[in-house]
C-alpha cells in the first residue's frame, strides 16, 4: 500500500513530467529559438538580384553557414534547432518595386509596403553533423572544435532528454504493474538527467550563437534576441527537476517508513 502523501507526490510529479515533455517537444519543433530584427529587406538589398541571391543561398542544401547566416540577419530571420526562416515579400517574382496609389485628398503618392511572409528551410541531417570553421563558411580557416561540438550537442541533448523521460515512464508503468514504489527512485534520477540535458541544450545554443556573432561582422541596426521557443525549453528543465525531486522523495520516504514499520512489528 502507498500512503496518500506519496501517491499525491507521484501524481504531481507525473503531471510536471508530462508538461515538461510537451514544452520541450514543442520547442524542438519550432524555429523561434533566436530571432533577428533588422531593416526591411527592400532597404538592406540594392536590388532584386541581391535578394534572389540571398534566397538561393538560404534555401540551398549545400549552403554554408556564412551564407544562410547573412540571409537570417538581413531578412529578419528566426533560427531553431531544426529550422531556419526568413521574411520575404509575398509578391511574385521574388522582389519587385512597391506599388504606388494616389491619394484623392492631397494629390500625393503613397508607397505600399509589400506583404511579408515566412519562408522556412529545415536543416538536413548532414548539416546537423557538419563541422564549424573558425571563419564561418571558409573551409581553409580550420575547424572550430568548440562550435562544432556545441552545434552537435544542441541537436542531440533534447532528443536524449525526451528519450530519458519515455524510459522513466516505461519504468513507472512496470512499477505500477508490480505494485512497488522502489523503482520510482530510478524514475526520479532519469528525470533529473533529462532536466540537466534540457538546460544544457539552451546553454549550448546560446553559447554557439554568441561565438558565431563574435566571428562575423554585424550590420548596423541589427538586433537579435532569444525567442519564445528557447524560453519554452528553458521552462521544461525546472519542471523535470521538480518532478525528479518528487519521485525521489516519495521513493525514499516510503522506503524509510516501510523500514520503521517492519522494525516496529518485529519488536
Amino acid at each position: 500500500m502507498v500512503d496518500n502523501r506519496y501517491a499525491t507526490a507521484l501524481v504531481i510529479g507525473s503531471v510536471l513530467s508530462l508538461l515538461a515533455t510537451v514544452y520541450l517537444s514543442v520547442a524542438m519543433g519550432t524555429q523561434h529559438w533566436y530571432q533577428y530584427h533588422s531593416q526591411p529587406a527592400s532597404n538592406d538589398a540594392n536590388n532584386g538580384s541581391d535578394l534572389q541571391t540571398l534566397r538561393q543561398d538560404f534555401e540551398g542544401e549545400e549552403g554554408d553557414e556564412r551564407s544562410y547566416s547573412i540571409a537570417l540577419i538581413r531578412l529578419n530571420g528566426t533560427l531553431g534547432l531544426w529550422w531556419r526562416c526568413i521574411q520575404v515579400p509575398q509578391e511574385s517574382p521574388w522582389f519587385k518595386e512597391p506599388e504606388e496609389k494616389n491619394l484623392q485628398d492631397t494629390g500625393l503618392k503613397q508607397v505600399e509596403d509589400p506583404v511579408m511572409v515566412t519562408k522556412c528551410q529545415a536543416f538536413t541531417l548532414p548539416q546537423q553533423w557538419e563541422s564549424k570553421y573558425k571563419s564561418p563558411g571558409n573551409i581553409n580557416s580550420g575547424e572550430d572544435l568548440l562550435r562544432t561540438y556545441l552545434w552537435k550537442c544542441q541537436f542531440l541533448l533534447p532528443l536524449i532528454s525526451v528519450g530519458l523521460v519515455f524510459l522513466a515512464a516505461l519504468i513507472g508503468v512496470c512499477a505500477c504493474l508490480c505494485r512497488s514504489i522502489t523503482p520510482t527512485l530510478f524514475v526520479g534520477l532519469l528525470h533529473l538527467l533529462a532536466g540537466l540535458c534540457s538546460l544544457a541544450t539552451v546553454c549550448c545554443f546560446l553559447t554557439g550563437i554568441h561565438l558565431l556573432h563574435g566571428l562575423s561582422e554585424q550590420p548596423e541596426g541589427m538586433d537579435g534576441s532569444p525567442g519564445w521557443s528557447l524560453f519554452l525549453a528553458l521552462v521544461s528543465s525546472p519542471l523535470q527537476i521538480m518532478a525528479a525531486a518528487l519521485f525521489m522523495w516519495a521513493a525514499r520516504s516510503h522506503r524509510q517508513h516501510y523500514t520503521r514499520m517492519t522494525a516496529y512489528r518485529v519488536a
